[in-house]
């Protein structure tokens, strides 16, 4: 046979090499009296609760927040209400609970944000959950084996939690979203997964690879390519054993240095299915993707639940939220300008925010008010002169003066500076910023001349790394700064891709790191290998 790929779209990393297995929702009878059919619903409604309930006990606490999640919904009167009216008016349970949960279903499936489209699939587990009870019958307790690749056209959260999944066993499915609650259970449990594959991943049978990173299913494959996918295969489990004894671990070097890890996100809805406890708080909310329209960003509202939402996820830890680093890379219709020769040295960042100072206010105003929730704080994107932080610290002060006249609950946020621009770097004595937080993509395409949407190109490999010995005499001319006027400095950027940087960060006197929520196990067991014996530990 021929191989044939299909792709789709990553949504758990892994390589799994086994054998393709249909999905089948087989079902056990449950006994049980038929009551009256608002009774009925009623009591399907507890049941599903209890099971849900019992099924969190066996859940990490990500896994059972979403759980709980559900457990809530089923409990929510007004989501019910549709169906115990149709009831009255003489519908059978089952038909009236359907179609009340198909309503909510089709308006999420409508919602313009993948995340809220996402959240469809909960809707239909609890649904689903319900009409098994009414209909006594109930999920049978599946297992996957290892080496084997499930096939479905979607998995629902308590159907995910409910299989037993062998090491070394992955998940294609047709339909699906990345941004879904089983995708990032997927995630959590290293349960390799592609999305969106589409019907044509039904024909498969017999022998396939699965490469949840690369988003692609392999059907019939060449020697070549198992022999190649079964050592990656190995080679990337054992990773990720590592790494699963770290996560939830305090980072601490190998002689007992603690380092602070926190994560690097792009809305609240990535921080689904992660429990806060395996980080010490959020070191770069990247707002503008989000905020990514012009209406979004004239919208408080909008922006104070968004704020609230992930400070109250963080439970207390500090949250560092970056204001709108549109421009360059990152346009908005409306508000970025069209044109420029080169975005990424143009209005961009902080610059345009003060040049649209009424749009800009609104997101201080919000941040203000999500601050009365939280240890917010506020950092300030591609500063290149002083004035520019002084005239942000203006605003801000402006707006907090206001929401105190008019009563409304908030608190004044610290106010801290991206370094990214070599201005900042070089004399960062001229900023007095209330923390520092070095954005190595930028300041290391800004040093080295060099975009980094070139740095794929073997021919100039090493050009342009954080590692340069020029990026790290900067790093440790702000660490020494920081460390002297007491403010702390912390460093976002990619951390996997460099060996080297790490440790020389580490050297240089960085205690405080920021990386995407699926790089921190990685990150504290890389931090678990290092000494810093003979290096100067910064005073606090």
């Amino acid at each position: 046979m021929t191989e044939r790929r299909l792709k789709g779209v990553a949504a758990a990393a892994g390589v799994v090499v086994g054998r393709f297995q249909f999905h089948a929702r087989h079902h056990e009878s449950a006994p049980g009296a038929r009551l009256g059919d608002a009774a009925a619903l009623e009591a399907a409604l507890q049941a599903a609760a209890r099971d849900l309930q019992a099924l969190q006990e066996a859940c990490t606490p990500e896994e059972a927040e979403i759980l709980a999640m559900q457990v809530s919904l089923l409990s929510d009167e007004e989501l019910a209400s549709p169906a115990f009216e149709a009831i009255a008016q003489g519908d059978d349970a089952a038909t009236a609970w359907c179609r009340a949960l198909d309503a909510e279903i089709e308006g999420y499936r409508a919602a313009e944000d993948p995340y809220f489209q996402a959240r469809a699939t909960d809707f239909e587990d609890i649904r689903d959950q319900v009409l098994e009870r009414l209909q006594g019958r109930r999920l049978a307790d599946p297992h996957v084996a290892s080496q084997t690749i499930l096939l479905a056209d979607d998995l629902k959260p308590s159907e995910f939690l409910a299989t037993r999944w062998a090491y070394g066993s992955g998940v294609a499915l047709a339909r699906g979203s990345p941004s879904s609650h089983v995708a990032m259970l997927a995630r959590g449990r290293a349960v390799a997964m592609v999305v969106g594959l589409g019907d044509a991943l039904f024909q498969a049978r017999g022998l396939g690879i699965l490469d949840g990173a690369a988003g692609e299913v392999v059907i019939d494959p060449a020697e070549r390519r198992l022999e190649t996918a079964r050592l990656e295969s190995t080679r990337l489990y054992r990773r990720l054993e590592r790494d699963d004894r770290h996560v939830r671990a305090r980072a601490v070097t190998a002689d007992g240095v603690s380092i602070a890890v926190h994560l690097t996100i792009a809305g609240p809805g990535e921080l689904d299915g992660l429990h806060p406890s395996l980080c010490d708080g959020i070191g770069l909310v990247r707002t503008e993707l989000f905020l990514d329209t012009l209406e979004r960003l004239r919208d408080e509202e909008f922006q104070y639940a968004c704020y609230c939402r992930i400070v109250q996820w963080a439970e207390g830890r500090p949250v560092i939220f970056r204001t709108a680093d549109a421009g360059g890379d990152k346009p908005i219709a409306g508000y970025t300008l069209m044109g420029e020769d080169n975005p990424f040295l143009g209005i961009r960042g902080v610059r345009l925010s003060l040049a649209n100072e009424a749009v800009f206010c609104v997101q201080l105003r919000a941040l203000a008010r999500a601050a009365a929730h939280g240890d917010v704080r506020i950092m300030l994107p591609m500063v290149t002169l002083p004035r520019e932080l002084e005239r942000a610290r203006a605003l801000l002060d402006q707006e907090v003066a206001a929401l105190a006249a008019a009563g409304v609950a908030h608190a004044r946020p610290p106010l801290g500076i991206m370094v990214e621009v070599p201005t900042v770097a070089i004399t960062p004595e001229r900023f007095e910023a209330d923390f520092y937080s070095i954005g190595s993509n930028d300041l290391v395409q800004y040093v080295c001349a060099f975009g980094r949407g070139q740095a794929g190109q073997d021919e100039h490999a090493g050009l342009a790394v954080a590692s340069d010995p020029a990026i790290l005499a900067l790093v440790a001319k702000v660490v020494a700064h920081g460390h002297e006027r007491v403010r702390e400095v912390g460093f976002c950027g990619d951390l996997d891709t460099d060996p080297a940087l790490l440790e020389a960060l580490l050297r240089q006197g960085v205690r405080s790191l920021s990386v995407p929520p699926a790089s921190v196990g990685s990150l504290k067991a890389k931090i678990a290998a290092i000494s810093l014996a003979g290096a100067e530990v910064p005073r606090r």
